[in-house]
């Protein structure tokens, strides 16, 4: 791929993700779609996945800014149920899927049959997850989804080369697959550990935004590169270190947290946009790939396998949900939970870019052997990537509305801002009372006046909110003091931009000045710029 075809992917991925936003379709599906279709279309370059770019160096952002935007205390929460997913849900699919196929298709080895079992085991939430913050799901069930995928695809590799090393003949016993996986999961976490205290001093002491931010963009590739150096697992290290400097990040100066955010949101825009058109770009390579088996033939098998992988995802959800409530005290500490709620997670199993590297990373052959049946898991595996993102993707926001799920409580979690405000507003006041008290931080009346007016506007704004609405434009007192503060702050701006073409100011005077109201701009429009 050469720089001209990695620019058109970008730019035209990007484009059909900001066309998603303005559809009610989920942005992967409609990427997978177009990619699909591209694929076949003349002039469209051959755009081949390979897993020595996208797990080293497309995965590890994906990753960390997940762990970043995740709540620790919520995954702590729920850790039970995230481990039950990530963990034991992706050996339990290796083994059954794995089990299925090897009965389902004449001919197709065990050994390679768990090694596409461990090939399609994780999920990628990245969909689910989107789909529902923007339904509004419970807090609980996302953060179950973001939990799963951040720790499951380190098992699912972990098991796809115990599984690889035993099909290729290297022997494996159990005992050793144990150990290996052993290795890597506390390796990875260990690694986490080691670096994250150090990251997280730098980070504080650079004292520069922009060393920061460059900092935070090597941090994931650092955490993962260390961790595989030493045959532990790249993935649980960047999500730990992630974790970490996310549950930190109040103690960075304000430039840094509002750069980063910045940065990264356009960082993992531009990469979940590019590697799900990638996904369907792959279509014309697995087809031609196939040799031996007739599309018709493999394509029984992929609808064997989809709804083995379907089917095999309920048949430990459920369990995993309920079994654990027969102890009285999971009761008392999760109540309320029914059966729509595992349906949803259950549903909620699409496959992604992760299961498909992994499969393009199996090797044609080792030691002189050829591995058995590659070309038929390659297809196995993209027709579960894309059957489960168009099927299940499809169907997952309507399910959610059939099955009417309490949503978040907005008003709610409006009220306990407000609370939360008010609280430090008032511990702000004492210390501004304080501060004013000494001779040595005196100011006019006029100006300690204005901090407390500010401090008063962040007391009110929040409540403002709940109260009540503009019979005439449909606004909370809120909406309209942000919107009257935009129009004087854009009447400042085209005085500033008059003076400066009438050279009465020169262009750096201009963008100092436009700064200054850049930022008031964005502190009177914080809770849009949040959604």
């Amino acid at each position: 791929m050469d720089a001209l075809q990695l620019v058109a992917l970008v730019a035209a991925s990007a484009a059909v993700a900001g066309f998603a936003r303005r559809t009610p379709v989920p942005a992967p599906l409609l990427l997978v779609a177009v990619g699909l279709a591209a694929s076949y279309v003349p002039g469209v370059p051959d755009y081949t996945l390979d897993p020595h770019i996208v797990l080293p160096l497309i995965l590890p952002p994906l990753l960390y800014t997940a762990a970043v935007d995740s709540s620790y205390l919520d995954l702590r929460a729920n850790i039970r149920p995230v481990a039950l997913l990530s963990v034991g849900y992706v050996l339990f699919a290796t083994v059954a899927v794995g089990w299925l196929a090897y009965v389902l298709v004449p001919g197709l080895p065990l050994t390679a049959a768990l090694v596409l079992g461990a090939v399609v085991a994780p999920p990628d939430a990245v969909a689910a997850t989107a789909i529902a913050r923007k339904l509004g799901l419970p807090n609980r069930i996302t953060t179950i989804l973001q939990g799963e995928s951040l720790v499951n695809d380190a098992t699912a590799i972990t098991a796809y080369k115990v599984a690889l090393a035993a099909a290729v003949g290297e022997g494996v016993s159990w005992a050793g697959g144990l150990g290996e996986f052993a290795l890597a999961a506390l390796g990875g976490i260990g690694v986490g550990l080691v670096l994250m205290l150090p990251i997280h001093w730098l980070r504080r002491s650079l004292g520069d935004s922009l060393l920061q931010n460059t900092l935070s963009l090597l941090t994931p590739f650092v955490a993962y590169a260390a961790a595989e150096e030493v045959g532990a697992s790249g993935v649980l290290a960047v999500v730990v270190v992630g974790l970490f400097l996310g549950h930190r990040a109040w103690q960075v100066d304000f430039a840094t947290r509002l750069q980063e955010e910045a940065v990264w949101k356009m960082v993992a825009f531009v990469l979940e946009s590019a590697v799900f058109a990638l996904i369907g770009l792959q279509l014309p390579y697995v087809v031609q790939s196939l040799g031996q088996y007739g599309v018709g033939e493999a394509a029984g098998y992929a609808a064997g396998v989809f709804v083995a992988v379907v089917l095999v995802r309920f048949v430990w959800v459920y369990p995993a949900t309920f079994l654990p409530r027969l102890s009285a005290r999971v009761r008392e500490r999760e109540p309320g939970v029914d059966w729509r709620a595992p349906l949803v997670v259950g549903w909620a199993g699409m496959r992604g870019v992760v299961s498909l590297a992994i499969a393009f990373s199996i090797p044609v052959a080792v030691a002189g052997e050829e591995f058995p049946a590659r070309n038929l898991v390659l297809f196995l595996t993209f027709t579960t990537v894309i059957g489960t993102l168009v099927v299940q993707g499809l169907t997952l926001p309507p399910l959610i509305r059939l099955l009417k799920l309490p949503g978040r409580d907005r008003y709610a979690e409006t009220l306990a801002e407000a609370q939360a405000q008010s609280e430090a507003s008032q511990a702000a006041e004492e210390r501004l009372d304080a501060l004013l008290a000494d001779e040595r931080n005196a100011l006019p009346q006029p100006l300690a006046d204005r901090l407390r007016t500010v401090l008063e506007r962040r007391r009110n704004a929040v409540w403002e909110r709940l109260g009540a609405v503009n019979a005439v434009t449909g606004e909370t007192v809120d909406d309209t003091y942000r919107r009257l503060s935009r129009e004087m702050i854009d009447a400042e701006r085209e005085v500033f931009v008059q003076l400066r073409d009438a050279r009465r100011i020169d262009d750096e005077m201009m963008r100092t000045l436009l700064r200054r109201l850049d930022l008031e701009e964005a502190a009177a429009y914080r809770e849009e710029l949040d959604d």
